[in-house]
């Protein structure tokens, strides 16, 4: 369920790092606790992000949710698709759903992510 290639978070994000660069989402039992997603809210181009402080906001018929980011860099690219379908979050979460792309600025803070079986534990899914 959860991709080997991924590190994940104790709060419900992943990231794929791929050279120097990490592409950051919420992983399925995420947008499964929040239910239908109607909102989300992404940091502009060029922010500088820190590990484990907020990037935005994932806003379902529940609760708005921040998003904390897995590791700290630059953010170079958002996914736009998620302005308009939102709901792709529910339906693809850990493929067309991506929330941002940053620039790792600290490429070692990865290794203090969990991989897929120890996330998938500590998720209990």
């Amino acid at each position: 369920m959860y991709p080997e290639t991924f590190r994940y978070t104790k709060e419900h994000e992943w990231v794929l790092v791929e050279g120097d660069l990490g592409t950051i989402g919420i992983t399925f039992h995420a947008q499964k606790e929040l239910g239908d997603i109607v909102y989300v809210d992404l940091p502009k181009i060029g922010t500088v992000v820190e590990q484990g402080k907020s990037i935005g906001s994932v806003e379902s018929v529940k609760a708005v949710s921040d998003i904390y980011s897995p590791v700290s860099g630059e953010v170079t690219e958002t996914n736009e698709l998620l302005a308009t379908v939102p709901e792709k979050l529910n339906e693809d979460p850990h493929g067309e759903a991506w929330l941002v792309k940053i620039r790792l600025s600290h490429p070692g803070e990865v290794e203090s992510l969990m991989n897929a079986a120890d996330y998938q534990a500590y998720a209990g899914d």
